[in-house]
């Protein structure tokens, strides 16, 4: 039946058949194409029979089963795949119609998809999903920017769709996030907060695994504690998960059995060179990026432990003279002081790209798309969008008072658990780097003045004064005794 379905879905991987499946959910009849046939009748066969859901084996079927304004969503690979399904799709819609990728696209590319579909009069929306498959399926949080022009359309059917918060459940994890590819940049800063809050509790659990010798039951107990208070998140609740799954084939707890050599797709890579791009501090994303590519350097490291030593006997000795309980306790405030400086770096990111691009962006509505459904999930996105509510115009969530407040009550224990670390020779450079930017940031004075005077002796780069107005030039060679 032609024009029956209120939107398409191309790409029939498990993200975007359980999106289609969603929208079925929720009343939506959605066409469905994939570039292999035969992935199209095996998915009517299986979850999407009896649904209001329609297979297309081509292109323009596809196009002739939707509803005018044509919505064609694309959930295909980023780059070229997304690129090439365009060029296939836009010269048989028209003026008016919608086509939206929520891949994990590069911002700028979607930005260039919109100005060459501006001439057609195709609205193009980047559209950031978070959740994974799960989410997916039962409710994501969608990040949607681009053409304004078409939020009207999708808006009932994202807004259905995605996850839902709020003290009766009904405010959705969805709402417009502004223009251009506003929206891919914030998923994206999204999977870079997403690599610090992964790389913050690996240290945590390097510090009680390797520095205080708890086994898996035990890491299972304190994750699960920590769930129930301040850090309450999907990746605290995940972590607490798998330290209770055995492996079926050894019999020994999983994560034992799992190399340490950690994979990336690129989207935290990205945060930290555009962070650079803009000159703003997001350290602690970026050294979860490295450390990753460290992690991935597992035949170095092997020959490498055989030969650089590390602290003698230190383990030991620390372990007959601590308190657990004290120890754990202080691993927590040392984790959730370096996740406040994970997020504080995240949204001060976001709001020098939105004075870079032009964009209007809502802090506090970001936080609470952030709510429900998305990976980074966590209480105390609350607390970021209370903060932003007072003050829209909040410099850093640092300056923030319930943020300034907790991270004063925590400094003295994270400053601990850094140096005990540097004692151990555990690695932690997520929580060095948040500790780092902490004190950088609160400094009235740094050693720069130094760095300025080397880079005026050198290449003449000049400086300026404390005491007057201007800039200047010292030659450095003839004045030095």
């Amino acid at each position: 039946m032609a024009e029956q379905c209120d939107i398409g879905l191309i790409g029939l991987a498990v993200m975007g058949q359980n999106l289609i499946l969603n929208m079925a959910d929720h009343g939506f009849t959605v066409a469905a194409y994939n570039r292999t046939i035969s992935r199209v009748d095996e998915f009517l066969a299986g979850e999407a029979q009896g649904k209001s859901i329609a297979g297309c084996h081509s292109l323009e079927e596809f196009v002739r089963n939707l509803k005018k304004p044509r919505i064609a969503m694309l959930m295909v690979k980023a780059g070229d795949p997304v690129k090439h399904t365009v060029e296939q799709l836009a010269p048989i819609l028209g003026p008016g119609d919608i086509i939206i990728d929520g891949g994990n696209s590069y911002f700028l590319d979607t930005e260039e998809q919109i100005r060459n579909l501006h001439e057609q009069g195709i609205l193009y929306l980047g559209v950031g999903i978070s959740g994974g498959e799960e989410g997916a399926r039962h409710g994501p949080s969608i990040m949607p920017g681009g053409a304004r022009e078409a939020w009207p359309q999708v808006k009932p059917i994202f807004q259905a769709i995605a996850a839902k918060v709020g003290p009766d459940n009904n405010i959705p994890c969805c709402d417009w996030v502004g223009p251009g590819g506003a929206g891919h940049y914030v998923k994206m800063v999204h999977n870079g907060i997403e690599y610090g809050d992964m790389q913050l509790i690996c240290e945590a659990y390097s510090l009680l695994k390797d520095g205080l010798g708890l086994n898996n039951d035990e890491l299972y107990d304190v994750f699960a504690g920590w769930n129930r208070g301040e850090l309450d998140s999907y990746l605290i609740e995940i972590t607490r998960d798998i330290f209770s799954v055995t492996d079926e084939k050894t019999g020994a707890p999983l994560v034992d059995m799992i190399l340490d050599k950690a994979g990336q797709k690129g989207t935290g890579k990205w945060t930290s060179q555009l962070a650079l791009d803009l000159g703003v501090p997001t350290t602690l994303i970026t050294e979860a990026v490295f450390a990753r590519s460290l992690s991935a350097l597992k035949e170095n490291r092997v020959q490498a432990s055989k030969v650089l030593a590390g602290p003698h006997n230190a383990g030991r000795e620390f372990r007959e003279t601590v308190i657990p309980e004290e120890f754990i306790n202080l691993v927590r405030q040392a984790l959730f002081a370096s996740k406040i400086c994970s997020y504080a770096q995240g949204f001060f990111q976001l709001q020098a790209a939105a004075k870079e691009y032009g964009w209007d962006l809502d802090y506090g509505g970001i936080a609470m798309l952030w709510r429900g459904g998305c990976i980074i999930r966590a209480a105390f996105l609350e607390d970021i969008k209370r903060a932003y509510d007072r003050n829209p115009g909040l410099e850093n969530l640092l300056l923030a008072r319930y943020f300034t407040e907790t991270l004063n009550a925590n400094q003295a224990a994270w400053r601990q658990v850094v140096c005990t670390a540097a004692q151990l020779g555990i690695p932690i450079p997520a929580m060095i780097a948040a500790l780092n930017y902490y004190d950088s940031y609160r400094a009235e004075w740094l050693p720069h003045n130094l760095l300025q005077a080397q880079r005026d002796y050198f290449g003449s780069h000049t400086y300026e004064r404390v005491d007057e107005e201007g800039s200047f030039h010292t030659d450095w060679r003839k004045l030095k005794r």
